[in-house]
């Protein structure tokens, strides 16, 4: 008998009717959006009354959330930048010095003294005294090898030492290790930027690895390339460095382990610092614009334990001695120690606008880009280009969509009809599942809507088929609705199933673009099957219970 509990009836309704409530915010979309952006500026204590104006744009009972626009819709910037490791691999070699240092010491009965040499970057050189003793500094300083923490690289060590006649020991990085650190740098480069770019408030922005050492950066609704190049290409590298003296002379040449470091406040002037910093910004746990007593702009910061420790310790041990804090390879203060610092805590000053030192507190608040990078491509894409696009996508959706409702109509008269409406309101649930999960719609997801509109019908087409065929066996109109729709349920299973696998490999091999257009086909998927087997179907008997008809004509 064609029938359908209440309880189902009331279950289809419910969830068709949220889906339409979570779509329609993005009927509405630029009043939406001015909305939100208020009620984030009123959560922030801003109280402009443009502002609070805009939050009125919208009720606050009605659902809010919009789908994002990508960066072919909305225009905006696009990057690809690589990491430059090399960097990071020496900074890595010369951490090693103290500690190769300090268990030298314990030899020195057997090698001699011993003395750091200038050497190529990735490779860290020691002279010794006593010749003789050669092998054992090798055998000390190999003794130091940590295993490499890495899938693919058990047993392996972190360093490789061998010895150079007649006097000389080499410490360089081992081809685990740099692997590690490469796989180690691009992911903690990529969490930085994230979180760069965040820091900003921008929207939806795709940030991906590609490759072994690149990052796609695209961040929709930034006016330029050059814009997003100056929030993250900056590295604002922070490090606190000895001070060993000070120059005017830039080609003076330093000593062995150490650098010659211009000052930002102080033209002409350099500073010759130990080149291992006593702490770096990997240690800071907070930063934040102030002001100094002077009523000048400032940075207050704040150390993890770890940083706060050698921090204090370091300033308890040399009070009445200057140290540098150096920012990106400029000397920005070097104050002297006028007693021991052991809260971990400071303040960095200099000649810094307001606008400045928050910018400054920001990059030293996200953290500190581990390396350089370098952007090997970059493009902006106006908001002009990014209007056609979604006209475009409009025109051709609407198109689409014209042609499978007259299609319909004209092929299965009321059956159609109401075909059709549930093909309208698949599409306004698509829309309400991309808000809720707070997808992105770029180009290539506006092709998987529309060819979900084409796709939408497949089933109907097959459940009016099987009925057209029940008719023909003289069965009642009840009889050949219910055994349409159960013997065009499987048929309907396997082409859906099958193409909604697609859709996840799609999505789990795919990257920008490519999973875009997974997601709104997968989404797509689920809510034709959901419309096309149950939404109809119960649109069909509320028809035929208030009806009653004899015949049909499908």
């Amino acid at each position: 008998m064609l029938q359908i509990p209440l309880w189902q009836r009331i279950v289809i309704w419910g969830l068709v009717a949220i889906g339409v409530v979570l779509a329609l915010p993005n009927a509405f979309y630029s009043r939406v959006e001015r909305h939100n952006d208020a009620v984030k500026a009123i959560e922030q204590g801003v109280t402009d009354p443009q502002v609070l104006a805009d939050a009125a744009l919208w009720p606050d009972w009605l659902p809010s959330r919009l789908v994002a626009l990508g960066l072919d819709l909305r225009g905006g910037a696009h990057l690809l930048a690589e990491v430059e490791v090399e960097q990071v691999f020496a900074d890595r070699l010369d951490g090693y010095w103290p500690e190769i240092r300090d268990a030298l010491r314990q030899h020195r009965d057997e090698i001699g003294t011993f003395r750091r040499l200038d050497g190529p970057p990735d490779e860290l050189r020691i002279r010794i005294s006593n010749p003789a003793g050669l092998q054992k500094a090798v055998e000390v300083v190999r003794g130091l090898a940590s295993p490499v923490v890495s899938l693919g690289s058990v047993g392996a060590t972190d360093i490789e030492v061998r010895a150079e006649a007649p006097d000389i020991v080499v410490v360089s990085l081992s081809e685990a290790e740099k692997a590690a650190i490469t796989d180690r740098t691009v992911r903690q480069s990529l969490e930085i930027i994230r979180r760069r770019v965040d820091e900003v408030g921008t929207r939806e922005p795709t940030i991906q690895r590609q490759g072994e050492r690149r990052i796609l950066i695209q961040v929709p609704g930034v006016g330029s390339a050059a814009e997003l190049k100056a929030l993250i290409g900056t590295t604002a590298r922070l490090t606190f460095h000895p001070v060993v003296g000070r120059t005017t002379d830039p080609d003076q040449r330093p000593g062995p382990g150490q650098i010659i470091v211009p000052s930002m406040d102080e033209p002409g002037v350099y500073y010759i610092l130990e080149k291992t910093p006593v702490v770096t910004g990997e240690d800071l746990v907070d930063a934040e614009p102030a002001f100094d007593q002077n009523g000048r702009p400032a940075v207050h910061f704040r150390f993890n334990p770890t940083g706060a420790r050698k921090f204090g310790r370091y300033t308890a041990e040399n009070v009445g001695s200057p140290f540098a804090i150096v920012l990106d390879n400029e000397v920005i203060s070097a104050p002297v120690i006028r007693e021991p610092i052991p809260g971990g805590s400071g303040q960095i000053t200099g000649n810094f606008t307001v606008e400045e030192s928050t910018q400054l507190a920001i990059l030293l608040r996200a953290g500190a880009l581990p390396a350089e990078l370098t952007f090997l491509e970059e493009r902006t894409i106006g908001p002009e280009l990014g209007a056609d696009s979604i006209e475009a996508g409009k025109l051709a959706a609407i198109v689409a969509g014209i042609a499978v409702l007259v299609f319909m109509a004209l092929s299965y008269g009321w059956f159609g009809i109401i075909a059709n409406v549930a093909l309208i309101l698949n599409v306004a649930m698509i829309f309400g599942l991309l808000s809720l999960i707070g997808a992105t719609l770029t180009l290539p997801g506006i092709a998987g809507i529309v060819l979900t509109i084409g796709m939408a019908v497949d089933a109907n087409v097959l459940v009016f088929e099987r009925i057209r065929e029940e008719l023909r066996t003289a069965r009642g109109p009840a009889r050949a609705i219910e055994l349409g729709y159960e013997k065009a349920l499987s048929a309907i299973l396997d082409a859906n199933i099958t193409t909604f696998i697609t859709a996840v490999i799609l999505y789990v091999m795919g990257s920008g673009p490519v999973r875009g257009f997974a997601v709104t086909l997968g989404l797509g998927i689920v809510t034709s099957v959901f419309t096309a087997v149950y939404l109809t179907r119960v649109m069909i008997v509320m028809w035929f219970e208030r009806r009653r008809p004899r015949k049909i004509e499908v």
